[in-house]
């Protein structure tokens, strides 16, 4: 029995969640794939896995080692791009995560351009705005957007984003111009974040409901005239004069410098969030990650830089 073939079966299993995915990921046909699993319990005097009609599920033994598992595979991994010389030339393949828009608009430019000067190295770009599990994923190096929790990721901070509510002239001449937070209840709004009958604003760092004071966090309920699950439809929506919408920065950069949106309560958003580019830290960097960092972070500051502040002067009324 190869171990490190029967370790690489079980982690597809495991990930695939189910032999037959593993086959299929593999390439190797299932009674194969069900051979190595069962020699490698067999080996190893314990179940790893309970086998169910619809899916994989891990024993108590079978999480420690899957776990254990990984890290050998990834220590022989970066040992054999080490012998390759992967180390020395920046070459290979890597796999990139941004979240969905800003991936298309920021982070795409970037990996094309960077394909051109290096073209021994390939590049799978998964755009999504859910966190992918760096580890579990083998993802190289990702673009996150937000506060980063504690973690051992090693990060690169790369500029801001914030938040912006705006909507279209049409809709603020018919309308009027929120003046508070409270006289949000009274305009139709524009809701991307979730597809739920309610949703809520988080406002706050600035003055809010005409005063001068300052609040840390203010929650303003909405009831969405109209939802959508992707930014893009709900900039569409706002530009079509459906109502106010909340989207951030990046996202509203066009239509806020010609005019097309307008921002409003600029004073009562909160603090903007913070870009980074994160990888896992591992011991020994390889070169093509470093090449990619090295020509990828002064360009996204760049870009990022040029669309952090849009809107931020702009009033209802077109005024500074």
């Amino acid at each position: 029995m190869d171990r490190f073939e029967a370790m690489r079966t079980l982690l597809a299993a495991v990930d695939g969640g189910s032999l037959s995915a593993a086959s299929r990921n593999l390439g190797v046909p299932l009674p194969t794939v069900s051979r190595r699993v069962s020699d490698l319990e067999a080996h190893l005097g314990a179940q790893m896995v309970v086998r169910t009609s619809r899916k994989l599920l891990l024993t108590e033994a079978g999480h420690a080692f899957v776990a254990a598992c990984r890290r050998v595979l990834d220590e022989l991994d970066q040992a054999e791009r080490v012998a390759t010389g992967e180390y020395r030339t920046p070459r290979g393949d890597m796999l990139i995560t941004a979240p969905i828009m800003f991936g298309r608009m920021h982070v795409e430019p970037v990996v094309l351009a960077f394909l051109q000067a290096y073209p021994q190295i390939n590049i799978r770009l998964a755009l999504s705005d859910h966190v992918l599990d760096l580890v579990e994923n083998h993802v190289d190096l990702a673009v996150r957007i937000g506060p980063l929790p504690d973690s051992s990721l090693k990060a690169t901070r790369l500029g801001d984003v914030r938040w912006v509510t705006c909507a279209s002239p049409a809709y603020l001449a018919g309308r009027g111009k929120p003046e508070s937070l409270d006289a949000l209840a009274e305009h139709d709004c524009i809701a991307f974040e979730r597809l739920s009958a309610g949703a809520v604003w988080l406002f706050g760092g600035g003055k809010t409901a005409g005063t001068a004071e300052r609040a840390e966090t203010i929650a303003v309920p909405i009831r969405p005239r109209f939802a959508v699950n992707t930014a893009d439809g709900a900039i569409d929506a706002a530009l079509a004069g459906a109502g106010i919408v909340r989207i951030l920065s990046y996202q509203a950069a066009s239509a806020l410098a010609d005019g097309r949106l307008v921002a409003v309560l600029n004073d009562a958003q909160p603090k903007p969030l913070p870009v980074h580019l994160v990888h896992t830290g591992q011991a020994i960097m390889p070169l093509k990650m470093r090449a990619f960092a090295d020509f990828a972070v002064p360009r996204l500051k760049g870009r990022l830089a040029s669309v952090r502040d849009a809107g931020l002067t702009i009033s209802a009324t077109g005024d500074p």
